[in-house]
């Protein structure tokens, strides 16, 4: 028997397929999923309100704000990808993301002062974690957190959890086909597009991230240019065209295809030793 169901969150449609025998056991955990789904969204989307992320954004440079336990350990392991990929990882990207969004809007390429200015409130450096009290802190205004493609991977890893502890077998969740997880040892084929090598991998209990350039666009200055940002250079990411992750965590394939996409091809080798229970593929311009 199979169950279908999906749900709308995080800006994007998340569409859920459970296989087994019992199907009213089946719906009931693929209602639990999607609603952990909810609750994550709820407390980490900085566009509601009322959201432990946007209080955060909202005090955390005038005073330390605490978080609850999940949270903190969540930005805690952000922080500390961001210094395994060089900076390439960066939920506090958000200032460069705006900047360059206003560039579109405009028609007009940011100057190179507004660019340096979103730089210097960009890094996970400017966290300031205390595990004692549970408390995160800004080291100056203008720093703020939006969790992005990575929230999404944290969503679907939670709502995993959730179809495990149900005993679900043999399922697959995906969040705008860019994320998707497969719960179970059955092998759920998976068809790669262009730009990437067009193949199909098998899933099993495993996680795929896509990362691209493609979708959102920027024009600005008389030329198009892709939505990702690379945090080092404050400028948009344009040899790489599009790259992916598989393994176990559905957050930590997230992390890798975007920094992958933001460091290219000469990261690979480096990726591979770091994060040693992945695999990983990359599009290249012009290859």
């Amino acid at each position: 028997m199979n169950i279908a169901l999906s749900l709308h969150a995080m800006a994007t449609r998340f569409e859920l397929i459970l296989e087994g025998e019992d199907g009213v056991a089946l719906r009931a955990a693929g209602e639990e999923a999607l609603r952990e789904i909810e609750r994550v969204d709820e407390q980490l989307s900085r566009y509601r309100a009322d959201s432990e992320i946007s209080m955060l954004n909202r005090h955390a440079a005038h005073r330390p704000v605490r978080v609850s336990p999940p949270l903190f350990r969540l930005l805690a392991d952000c922080s500390r990808f961001s210094i395994l990929t060089g900076g390439a990882f960066e939920v506090t990207v958000g200032p460069l993301v705006r900047l360059w969004r206003a560039a579109g809007q405009r028609a007009q390429l940011p100057t190179s002062e507004e660019i340096e200015a979103a730089r210097a409130v960009t890094g996970c450096a400017h966290l300031n974690f205390d595990p004692e009290n549970f408390t995160i802190g800004f080291d100056r205004p203008g720093v703020e957190i939006d969790l992005g493609g990575y929230g999404k991977g944290y969503a679907i890893e939670r709502a995993v959890g959730i179809l495990r502890e149900y005993g679900v077998t043999k399922g697959l969740l995906h969040g705008g086909t860019s994320s998707v997880a497969v719960v179970g040892s059955t092998p759920w084929p998976i068809r790669l597009q262009d730009p990437l090598p067009p193949e199909t991998i098998e899933l099993h209990d495993q996680a795929l991230s896509v990362s691209a350039i493609h979708g959102r666009k920027i024009q600005a200055g008389g030329r198009e240019y892709g939505h990702v940002i690379d945090p080092a250079t404050g400028q948009p990411v344009e040899r790489a065209l599009a790259a992916a992750a598989i393994g176990p965590s559905p957050s930590v394939c997230e992390v890798i295809s975007t920094a992958l996409l933001v460091r290219g091809a000469e990261w690979v080798a480096e990726a591979n030793s770091v994060f040693q229970d992945y695999q990983v593929a990359i599009a290249i311009r012009g290859s």
